[in-house]
């Protein structure tokens, strides 16, 4: 029956991760359209979420504390961060989002002239405050302290101060489902940033391409570059070629 296979799927899925629907179709003996309906509902259920070319299971581990994602892929977040800040012009307001990669562009921002951050990361604020020649508002709120970073906003700062670039982190990217994070608070913040706002820039290592998250925030499509530390495989090239978006990387 149909809701044994559904049920079948969704367990082989979870126990693999991450699988094609090629892959799918040869293991049930089942026709592509028939893989597509069953996922489908499979989504509905909340265990599986579809990515490029296929499925995979949705994250259930609770997401690391900022503290242990800082010690992971150092030098090449350095190098994004070195990147995104030749994007950034004197005399310009930019968005940072909260992250473990988006700090790295502090150090080099540093070196222009009159340049203004606006964040709701705590640990941006901290880094920040250590170059004097950085203008800091800081977004207030309650505060998360796995993501380091203040939420449920009330104030409407980013009415009022319009950055010229929003320099954006993601748990998981993939062209399927887009810029995804784990923690609904900041999806909230960070889905409204990128709906209202255009000049998205993604500062994200090679470890997060073609993987997922629980929550969706931006379209891959809706983004206006890519900052990453190797270049993106040839299904992203493509993709940002069709949509006009540029990619900064070594």
């Amino acid at each position: 029956m149909r809701m044994d296979r559904i049920n079948e799927m969704e367990q082989y899925i979870l126990q693999n991760q991450m699988i094609s629907l090629n892959d799918l179709a040869s293991h049930f003996s089942v026709s592509m359209n028939t893989i597509r309906r069953d996922i489908r509902e499979l989504i509905t259920h909340g265990k599986v979420r579809k990515v490029y070319g296929g499925v995979a299971a949705v994250e259930t581990v609770p997401p690391l504390p900022l503290t242990e994602r800082t010690l992971k892929s150092c030098a090449e977040k350095q190098l994004i961060g070195q990147l995104a800040a030749s994007i950034v012009q004197n005399n310009s307001t930019i968005f940072l989002d909260s992250g473990s990669t988006t700090p790295c562009i502090l150090p080099y921002l540093s070196e222009k002239d009159n340049v203004t951050v606006v964040t709701y990361s705590l640990n941006i604020m901290y880094e920040a405050a250590k170059y004097p020649s950085l203008n800091i508002y800081a977004l207030g709120g309650m505060f998360n302290h796995i993501t380091a970073s203040y939420i449920n906003q009330t104030n409407e700062l980013l009415d009022i101060i319009h950055p010229t670039a929003f320099f954006m982190a993601a748990s998981a990217v993939s062209l399927e489902c887009g810029l995804c994070n784990n923690t609904y608070d900041e999806f909230i913040i960070k889905e409204r940033i990128t709906r209202q706002n255009n000049n998205i820039f993604l500062m994200a290592d090679h470890t997060k391409f073609d993987s997922s998250a629980t929550y969706t925030f931006c379209r891959f499509s809706n983004l206006s570059a890519v900052i990453t530390d190797a270049e993106p495989p040839k299904h992203y090239l493509d993709a940002m070629q069709n949509s006009g978006i540029k990619l900064y990387c070594p």
